[in-house]
């Protein structure tokens, strides 16, 4: 990890004055007051599902009730929402360098530690449209699929569904023909200002595919105030981590780099 670290940091001062500062996306949609009685029902509204503890588990996704497990987890929430709270930014993209880094994982582990915190309201998205796998975390088929949404065929009442009382999830049913069309259509951006001026969501969540592998999440970013990277230890290449961040850093706020599967010593155990 720190060499893998020291290398990014090296690059960062490489580039210095030359990488291109971000240009804020477009205001969204004058949010509405939640304490209305139209705010309210439209949350409570959503079709609730129900999660299988066991299956969650299985596939490390372990923040919906606090415990060591989650506790990483818990630690990345609670730096993800001050440095957003502090910026002022509502809209999260997390994506990787490569596939297989835990990008999906973080962002629904991520969305149910969110949902912990009774006075916040979280959205997750899965736009990760050449291979979804949110609804494959928890076993669940919506009846429309986030295309659907995001072309405008119907609503986010009609698509998405309530996991307990302040987190919303859109899934997918199946991959998207010419996903990076869908992404950069100005209908796909329209539909999620809609979404975040009726449910005026604290924090909302985009899991996006990874960003070497295709343009797909070059084409969201303008969509989003920051994007978190998650890397593999072992896996992840400093020149592909590097590639992603500066590529990232082009169209919005990098909000930091998470290394997944690090293993470090226990400093309470002599490692002798």
């Amino acid at each position: 990890m720190e060499k893998l670290q020291a290398a990014l940091e090296k690059a960062r001062r490489s580039r210095g004055g030359d990488v291109v500062m971000p240009v804020p996306r477009s205001a969204p949609v004058q949010s509405i007051d939640r304490t209305t009685e139209r705010s309210n029902a439209l949350w409570q509204a959503l079709p609730a599902f129900e999660v299988n503890a066991e299956h969650l588990e299985a596939h490390r996704v372990v923040t919906r009730v606090a415990s060591a497990k989650a506790t990483p987890f818990d630690i990345l929430r609670t730096k993800v929402l001050l440095q957003m709270r502090q910026n002022g930014w509502k809209r999260l993209a997390i994506t990787s360098p490569m596939p297989r880094s835990g990008k999906s994982t973080t962002a629904c582990n991520l969305a149910l530690g969110l949902g912990r915190q009774r006075d916040m309201r979280a959205m997750l998205f899965d736009l990760d449209l050449r291979d979804p796998s949110v609804h494959a975390f928890f076993e669940f088929s919506p009846p429309h699929g986030i295309g659907e949404l995001l072309s405008g065929t119907v609503s986010f009442a009609e698509q998405g569904v309530r996991l307990g009382d302040n987190v919303a999830i859109s899934m997918a049913q199946g991959r998207i023909a010419d996903p990076t069309r869908v992404l950069l259509a100005e209908e796909t951006a329209e539909a999620l200002a809609r979404v975040e001026a009726d449910y005026d969501p604290d924090l909302m969540i985009f899991d996006l595919p990874s960003m070497l592998v295709n343009d797909d999440t070059r084409a969201f970013l303008k969509n989003v105030d920051c994007a978190l990277i998650v890397a593999r230890a072992g896996t992840t290449l400093y020149g592909q981590l590097d590639t992603c961040e500066r590529e990232i850093a082009e169209q919005t706020n990098v909000l930091g780099v998470v290394l997944n599967a690090y293993r470090h010593s226990d400093p309470t155990k002599n490692d002798e």
